[in-house]
């Protein structure tokens, strides 16, 4: 019946929901989300194939968001060993690779770094050749040590060629023994965040394989058969064989689930979107219906890097936010008793003081017993409510361009901590079903891919470039996907870089297309 799974995993809930084919929803249901992540999806699996009309064998596709990724970077657990190889020498030697790195993680992941002879200019010319002997003493000396390497080359988003290079040798010595990561299909310019983005990729490797094939494996225990996407973290979906190359992608894919589900269940494509769960809330842009795109280098697990990343404030404020009054100030967050919420807050009979009591006593939740809150605390709650306000209001401030008021969509279960008198709101909506919008939001995703190359307009004329980058984009959005018969460019942008001379372009595009009906399912390629 082509119905569509979607699953999105929170800090404290896993959303689930099941679409037709018209995007109509039939069943939705939340589990709490498991330390080890995976049990909660399957908690959410028998949940919602035990309502009334949904049939294990109707769903056709399932489309997973996930934190694994994310856990395993701050967690430092099922890391991959890395060997992180640049290809600079002899103009890169002063800063070496992962020096900015927290020394716990380097410690973890980071078992050989080095510099090798090699690169290119921003106009692509060599700025040394490759070296066969520093190559073949880097083979020996990672043969059996590593699981996993990251190759970065000075350019490389110019010239990819030694990278190429390099990686075709890494194959003939190791086989699939060992996962390669090349940066220019990660990062944009920027050696030293492009270099820390394509080894963050090359360590989790082995969490992807662990989380994918668990997911399989539990559908197929839940007698579902589905062709596995996943969210990436502009809003679209890529393949789970794809997310095995790439699984830096699934970074922060849950904000930006929950852009998408807001704009398809408010009907808006240009809005700000504020998602509010059980320890976190997140805002974002909404821009022609996609979450907006950061312009600035990201911290990952405190590591800097530039692969794209949604435009995004945050702070710890969700349902479970804890509330204390300390020297006369309310404060709100950011710790939070989360999937703990029905032991712990007040009108649950627990002892914790939470945000959700503060909706409870505001009348906008009608949860628990309200009896069970004191006068001081109602009291408190009052204050408390002031400060949740201000705390919203401040990230909206902080994202809009200018001081027009802008409609804004809420999102989540615990946007019953919210007003509908937002400053800086020029009207706000709560949509259906706005607590699943995450999930929703990766069922309904497209399948997309981006490419960010800069061309030497001296080297290659203007129309050789914008092909070249076209058939490069197709062809990477058609690996993540997408049916290579719908694909479209969304996006095409021609950023010239007056400081460089040589006419150097920068060409950034993205492309999105339905998902592929011809793809086999890919329960072999993460087994």
């Amino acid at each position: 019946m082509d119905h569509r799974l979607g699953i999105d995993v929170g800090g404290t809930h896993t959303d689930a929901v099941i679409l037709d084919k018209e995007n109509r929803l039939i069943a939705k249901t939340k589990a709490r989300t498991t330390p080890d992540v995976t049990s909660g999806i399957v908690q959410s699996l028998k949940q919602i194939l035990a309502q009334p009309g949904v049939k294990a064998e109707s769903i056709t596709y399932a489309m997973l968001g996930t934190t694994h990724c994310t856990n395993a970077i701050t967690e430092r657990k099922n890391l991959s060993t890395v060997a992180a190889v640049r290809l600079g020498a002899p103009a890169t030697l002063s800063i070496p690779p992962l020096y900015s790195w927290p020394k716990d993680l380097r410690e973890r992941i980071a078992r050989k770094t080095f510099i090798l002879d090699g690169g290119h200019e921003y106009d692509g010319r060599e700025i040394a050749p490759l070296n066969e002997k520093q190559i073949a003493r880097m083979i020996r000396e990672i043969s059996c040590k590593v699981e996993s390497v990251a190759i970065t080359s000075v350019f490389s988003p110019v010239n990819a060629t030694h990278e190429l290079a390099l990686a075709e040798k890494l194959r003939a010595a190791f086989g699939d023994k060992v996962s390669i990561s090349l940066s220019h299909e990660i990062g944009s310019l920027g050696l030293l965040e492009r270099e820390n983005a394509c080894v963050l990729n090359s360590a989790l490797m082995k969490t992807a394989r662990l989380a994918f094939s668990g997911f399989l494996d539990a559908m197929k225990q839940q007698g579902i058969y589905a062709q596995l996407f996943l969210g990436q973290n502009d809003g679209t979906l890529m393949s789970a064989d794809f997310a095995l190359r790439y699984p830096i992608l699934t970074i922060a894919s849950g904000p930006s689930n929950s852009l998408r589900g807001g704009a398809f269940l408010s009907g808006l494509k240009d809005a700000i979107v504020v998602d509010v769960g059980g320890t976190t809330t997140d805002v974002g842009v909404l821009v022609d219906g996609f979450p907006r795109e950061s312009a600035l280098a990201v911290d990952i697990g405190d590591v800097r890097t530039n692969f794209r990343m949604p435009d995004l404030m945050s702070k710890g404020l969700g349902g479970g936010s804890y509330v204390r009054q300390e020297k006369g100030q309310v404060r709100v967050g950011p710790d939070s008793v989360g999937y703990r919420l029905e032991e712990e807050a007040i009108v649950f009979g627990g002892k914790t003081f939470t945000a959700t009591d503060v909706a409870v006593a505001k009348g906008r939740a009608d949860i628990g017993d309200r009896r069970k809150l004191s006068k001081a605390q109602l009291d408190l709650a009052r204050k408390a409510d002031d400060e949740i306000q201000r705390m919203v209001e401040q990230c909206i401030d902080g994202l809009k361009l200018s001081a027009a008021p802008v409609p804004v969509v809420l999102v989540g279960g615990g946007s019953v901590l919210l007003s509908d008198k937002i400053e800086g709101a020029s009207k706000v909506y709560r949509p259906d079903h706005l607590d699943v919008a995450n999930a929703i939001g990766v069922a309904i995703a497209p399948v997309s891919a981006q490419i960010d190359r800069v061309f030497s307009y001296e080297a290659f004329s203007r129309e050789q470039a914008l092909v070249e980058a076209k058939s490069q984009l197709i062809e990477k959005t058609q690996l993540a996907g997408a049916d290579k018969d719908a694909i479209e460019i969304v996006e095409l942008d021609e950023i010239a870089m007056g400081y460089l001379p040589g006419h150097a372009v920068r060409i950034k595009a993205k492309a999105a297309g339905p998902l592929s009906r011809s793809r086999v399912a890919t329960g072999a390629a993460v087994s």
